[in-house]
């Protein structure tokens, strides 16, 4: 994938903020490997299982879930964008969802930190709650199907990435 396409404007100090919940949407990031795997780099995650088998080795910031419908893990994961983005002043944040992703964009908006939204390749028809909430405050945003542009005009198709 063309390094443009991920990193909008002009290049800033600070790691690639990594930003997913568990399952499909870190497998998203996942698949950007290539891009991210010569960088400085911290993810936002839940410590599960799954999560921390496959991001062995990283550096990771716990985040809080369930995400789905739950206000008190939104408030949760707020307060942990704020100490995350404040101490690690991102070059980027880049996120596929779920829900964590939220805060940490609306920070990272209110902080002129570039951020990416990969709409999943899953959601064909509609988009993803995430993809409306972190919509406005997102710098660049990706889809892997032609279909999704329906819905995000504003979007650079990229393609699958699974």
């Amino acid at each position: 994938m063309d390094e443009a396409v991920i990193e909008p404007g002009e290049r800033r100090s600070g790691p690639v903020l990594l930003v997913s919940t568990q399952g499909g949407h870190l497998t998203h990031l996942l698949a950007l490997r290539p891009w991210w795997e010569g960088r400085d780099r911290l993810w936002v995650c839940p410590a599960t299982p799954d999560v921390l088998d496959r991001l062995g080795g990283e550096r990771l910031r716990p985040s809080y879930h369930p995400t789905t419908r739950n206000v008190p893990n939104l408030l949760r994961n707020a307060f942990l964008a704020v100490r995350v983005l404040l101490r690690e002043r991102p070059a980027i944040v880049v996120s596929a969802g779920a829900g964590v992703a939220v805060p940490f964009f609306v920070l990272a908006w209110l902080m002129r930190i570039p951020t990416v939204f990969i709409e999943v390749y899953d959601r064909v028809d509609t988009p993803t709650m995430t993809g409306r909430l972190c919509g406005p405050f997102t710098t660049r945003r990706l889809v892997q199907w032609q279909s999704q542009l329906e819905f995000y005009p504003d979007a650079h198709l990229v393609g699958p990435l699974l």
